[in-house]
C-alpha cells in the first residue's frame, strides 16, 4: 500500500478540532516513535524509514513496526508503508540492533486522531502536536494500492484539508525527526537525534 498524506501547520486549533468533531468522534493517543538506521545512514539517504511506535489510549498499549520506502510522489512525499503490530516493542528493538539498526531518535507525539469516509477512500486525520519543537500539525492521510491512484487519493486529501480551513500555504513537507533533531542540536547535553 501506498501512504498519501499531506501535512501542515496549525494555527487555530480548536477551530480545526470542531470542524473534525463534525466529521468523525476523536480519540486520543499517545505515539512513542523510535527511527532505526544502519551506521552507514543508508536508510535516510535513500529517503526510507523503520520505525517502531508504541501507541497508548483509550483502547491500550499497542506496538507497530513500519517500514517506509523512498517516495513515488515527490510533492507530497507519499510513500509505500508496510507495517504490522508486534507483541513487544523491546524484543523488536533487540532484533533490529541485531540486525545492525541502531536508533537514531525517539520522541513523542501527542494526538487527537478521526476516521472517516471521503470520495470513496477511507481517510485518518490527525492532530499532532509534537512538544519538541513545541508545534501543532494537522496530518491528513489514506492508503491507496498502486501509484496510478496516488494524484485522484492527493485530491481528495487537499480537498478535505480546504474543507478544514487549511490554507495551501500551511502545508509543509518538513518531517517531524528532522525538526527534533534541529531543536535538540541547540540543547546542551542531548544527543541531537537519540535525546540521550
Amino acid at each position: 500500500m501506498i501512504e498519501v498524506e499531506l501535512k501542515a501547520r496549525v494555527g487555530d486549533r480548536e477551530g480545526l478540532l470542531g470542524a473534525l468533531e463534525g466529521l468523525a468522534g476523536g480519540r486520543e493517543e499517545v505515539y512513542e516513535d523510535t527511527y532505526y538506521d544502519d551506521a552507514g545512514q543508508a536508510l535516510a539517504r535513500g529517503e526510507r524509514e523503520l520505525r517502531v511506535r508504541t501507541v497508548r489510549g483509550a483502547a491500550g498499549v499497542m506496538s507497530v513496526l513500519t517500514y517506509k520506502d523512498a517516495p513515488v510522489e515527490v510533492v507530497s512525499g507519499s510513500k509505500p508503508e508496510y507495517e504490522t503490530r508486534v507483541g513487544d516493542a523491546a524484543g523488536v528493538d533487540a532484533v533490529l540492533r541485531g540486525l545492525g539498526y541502531l536508533p537514531t531518535i525517539r520522541f513523542e507525539k501527542r494526538c487527537r486522531n478521526y476516521t472517516f469516509e471521503r470520495g470513496g477512500l477511507r481517510l485518518f486525520a490527525s492532530v499532532v502536536e509534537v512538544p519538541e519543537p513545541g508545534e501543532t500539525f494537522v496530518e491528513v492521510e489514506t492508503l491507496v494500492a498502486d501509484r496510478d491512484r496516488v494524484a485522484a487519493a492527493l485530491a481528495v486529501v487537499r480537498a478535505v484539508l480546504a474543507d478544514l480551513g487549511v490554507a495551501r500555504e500551511a502545508l509543509t513537507n518538513e518531517s517531524y525527526t528532522d525538526a527534533v533533531a534541529a531543536r535538540r542540536a541547540g540543547a546542551p547535553g542531548a544527543d541531537s537525534r537519540t535525546g540521550e
